[in-house]
């Protein structure tokens, strides 16, 4: 039998026992709820994704297949890393400024070089440890205006979902959204009231789904007793119901239902992956237009907003900035080349998968090989489904994950705390720039300090006549 010394000494590729130990030992793919549970917060940031993806797709021609099969491995691997849902969206400014019609449409291998310009920036920053210096700094309630700015917006655009029909390709509204039909408001508000009945305000503050019902808790005599258990058990098998799982599963069978068909224009198979050719010109375009709005975004929200909420969500996992920063800059600058859209972390995918019940790695795993699937069974030809995907569900689930981004400011301690958070969110909002109110949350926060600072000591100490004058 093999000695512990020389099991210890074997190369780990070539000793199946030690693969079986480490992937036994490692817990960030361990399941904190249940199957389940994990399941349906493996689709809770898919409300950002799918339009998204699906104007980049339909207007800048982005290789949906392509992208699917990169970030499926992102997923994977930064839900294995992480060990918490760690979500993989697409890079926000670089798309609108992508999908623009206020310019000439950005080409492919112009958001590829603004996705690895992006990207270079996060790595050297993670790097060499300036984001974690970032990080310690920046005073929390400016970080909470960011994100109680960034989950507001997405509730505003969930509400527009919802109440208006979308054209991707522009950006724009339509028409109000009928009552009835297959993408109509009875739709979206039944999926709103079904959300709302199985996961309540989100959270595990209602029971928690593992825990025994305490000894004196138990039931007796007393009915009071009996129906609090009447009322945990409940609450626990409404928790154990994949909720968003269920409405986007709903909503692609309503896919076929609405234009039957798509099935003859789907083709199997993966897309040819191949090297973008990314000419100077295409470098000077894509970093002026796309990179230089996109890197304080990525810096604020997909770096600084997600580690704050990470430790807001999962205390126990620690989640550093230069770790997410250095992520992101490795992803892109692995997919991009390969026509892969630029992706980043955002707390808004991460607050959206956390309220659908996603508390491990195993969220995104299952999310990873969902997409891995689709890419390889049907390439690029999936966009022809999603495009028939019903606006008003992505809208209901969209609505969710802004409530849940916007709620981590709520835990503001003070009047002062407050007034910061407040003024950088609506900056944030009214100049629909995160940067601006980053800049003018530290501006107010600073002026607070100042205000508040006693001066009669260290700076300008009082002098011995006056303090014997007081006395006296």
């Amino acid at each position: 039998m093999e000695s512990q010394e020389e099991t210890a000494r074997t190369p780990l590729l070539l000793n199946p026992s030690r693969w079986r130990s480490y992937i036994t030992r490692s817990s960030n793919f361990n399941l904190k709820t249940n199957i389940w549970s994990e399941l349906g917060g493996s689709v809770g940031d898919l409300g950002t994704y799918i339009p998204i993806v699906l104007a980049l797709s339909l207007v800048n021609h982005l290789d949906l297949g392509t992208t699917l099969i990169f970030t499926a491995f992102y997923n994977i691997v930064t839900g294995f890393l992480f060990g918490i849902p760690m979500p993989v969206q697409p890079m926000k400014s670089i798309a609108a400024v992508a999908i623009s019609e206020s310019q000439t449409h950005l080409t492919i291998p112009q958001i590829m070089a603004a996705g690895i310009s992006t990207a270079s920036v996060l790595l050297i920053l993670g790097a060499t440890g300036l984001m974690s210096v970032f990080y310690k700094f920046i005073p929390l309630p400016v970080v909470r205006g960011v994100q109680l700015s960034q989950g507001l917006a997405f509730a505003f655009t969930a509400i527009k979902y919802i109440r208006y029909d979308q054209n991707f390709t522009t950006g724009k509204s339509g028409l109000a959204r009928p009552w009835l039909g297959l993408d109509g408001l009875v739709l979206s508000l039944s999926a709103i009231l079904f959300i709302i009945l199985v996961t309540g305000a989100g959270g595990d503050d209602d029971v928690n789904q593992n825990s025994p019902i305490p000894q004196s808790e138990q039931p007796d005599s007393s009915s009071s007793n009996g129906s609090r258990r009447r009322g945990d058990r409940r609450l626990r098998i409404l928790k154990a119901i994949p909720a968003a799982l269920i409405v986007f599963l709903f909503g692609l069978l309503l896919c076929f239902v609405r234009d039957p068909s798509i099935v003859k224009s789907l083709k199997f198979g993966p897309s040819k992956i191949g090297i973008v050719k990314i000419t100077w010109e295409d470098w000077k375009i894509g970093f002026v237009r796309a990179a230089i709005p996109q890197i304080p975004l990525s810096v604020l929200n997909s770096v600084i907003a997600v580690c704050k909420l990470s430790t807001d969500l999962f205390p126990d996992r620690e989640v550093t900035a230069a770790s997410v920063s250095v992520s992101v800059g490795l992803m892109n600058l692995v997919g991009c080349w390969f026509g892969a859209m630029p992706c980043c972390h955002g707390a808004g995918g991460l607050a959206g998968q956390y309220r659908f019940g996603g508390r491990s790695g195993a969220s995104v795993l299952f999310l990873g090989i969902g997409k891995l699937i689709l890419g390889l069974v049907f390439g690029n030809s999936f966009v022809r489904i999603l495009s028939e995907f019903p606006i008003g569900i992505l809208g209901v689930m969209l609505l969710f994950s802004g409530i849940e981004l916007a709620m981590a400011s709520r835990d503001m301690k003070s009047k002062e705390e407050s007034f910061v958070m407040l003024v950088c969110a609506a900056v944030s909002l009214t100049g629909s720039s995160a940067a601006l109110g980053f800049g003018v949350g530290i501006v107010v926060f600073v002026l607070m300090k100042l205000r508040n600072m006693d001066f009669s000591s260290g700076w300008f100490p009082k002098c011995e006549s006056s303090s014997v004058d007081a006395t006296s």
